[in-house]
């Protein structure tokens, strides 16, 4: 992992490209939406501090202001090159299905102003209905993945260069090991409900293993969306070690995620938690810190109850996670 001068935040080089991804990101996903001004603003104000990676999808409704946000920082100078930024988009369920991934992605691109992305993920393991664009998705909606036609159109946008990367979001081991299995370029990314509180040891350790790297979503929680909670920045573990060390319980989150070579995806559109979220580079926690954390009861936060039909390939929370919950 090396630092990266720009911006301080460092980076992890992606085993399927060579290329490097920083390890703090920002989200651009709100619940509910919010107007495509403040997303656009608060993205060109993260530029300015320092960030360069950032986190969109076609359900999140952020592409079109990311794009702007990006058109707008390299007018005014505060990047030299688009090229400077890492952007990770997903293909929506709808979408998944081999002829429709190319043109998911080119729309994707349109709305961003980009010519390619650094990353694009498969949202969830499931696909939808095509052609309809809804969430929750409609039960009856529902159908099983064609896992080796999507993943082949995958790898034909990165062949492309349509995408430097492409990797999966909400994949269990078990998904990973039956898509390497086929893969004809792995998985670089899975990007997953990570942190303190649902730490995924065993997803970490066959990623690893394996040269994928894990990607954090809700590494606070995912407090206000409509499946987080305040559980994460309200434990007392996590509080008690905050004030120990004089940083703020999301600092101690990204930093724990941080030091088990996580990237973290982090949503705030508020300048000073913006700054704060930047701030967990220079110092660590000691051994009896890191006893406390490893200590800490496990519990899955985001169920995925949205993917659960009993029309559809997962009729249970544990047929979605393999058990892996």
């Amino acid at each position: 992992m090396d630092p990266n001068p720009a911006t301080s935040v460092p980076e992890v080089i992606l085993s399927s490209s060579g290329r490097r991804m920083p390890l703090l990101g920002m989200g651009t996903a709100t619940s509910p939406l919010v107007g495509s001004g403040a997303t656009k603003s608060a993205v060109v104000q993260a530029i300015e501090l320092g960030y360069r990676h950032f986190d969109t999808a076609t359900l999140y409704q952020t592409e079109e202001s990311l794009g702007e946000a990006i058109a707008e920082a390299l007018s005014r100078g505060l990047i030299e090159s688009r090229d400077e930024l890492f952007v990770t988009s997903k293909l929506w369920c709808s979408d998944a299905h081999p002829d429709l991934v190319l043109p998911a992605l080119q729309k994707s691109l349109h709305h961003l102003q980009l010519e390619y992305l650094d990353l694009y993920l498969i949202h969830w393991p499931v696909s939808s209905r095509q052609g309809t664009y809804e969430f929750p998705i409609m039960k009856e909606d529902f159908m099983a993945m064609d896992y080796a036609g999507v993943w082949g159109a995958m790898e034909e946008c990165q062949k492309m260069g349509l995408t430097k990367n492409i990797g999966v979001s909400n994949f269990t081991c078990k998904k990973l090991t039956d898509l390497l299995a086929l893969a004809k370029i792995p998985p670089a990314v899975n990007q997953v409900e990570i942190n303190p509180l649902w730490q995924q040891k065993k997803l970490r350790d066959f990623c690893k293993s394996n040269g994928i790297i894990l990607s954090a979503y809700a590494p606070l929680g995912a407090k206000g969306t409509v499946w987080g909670s305040n559980r994460v920045l309200e434990n007392e573990v996590l509080g008690e070690i905050a004030r120990a060390k004089g940083k703020t319980v999301a600092q101690v989150c990204l930093r724990w995620a941080y030091e088990q070579e996580v990237c973290v995806v982090v949503k705030s559109f508020n300048q000073e938690r913006m700054k704060e979220n930047l701030d967990i580079f220079s110092w660590a926690f000691s051994e009896e810190e890191n006893k406390k954390l490893s200590e800490i009861p496990q519990s899955r936060g985001c169920q995925g109850q949205d993917y659960i039909s009993d029309q559809g390939p997962f009729k249970t929370i544990e047929e979605l996670w393999d058990g892996e919950i």
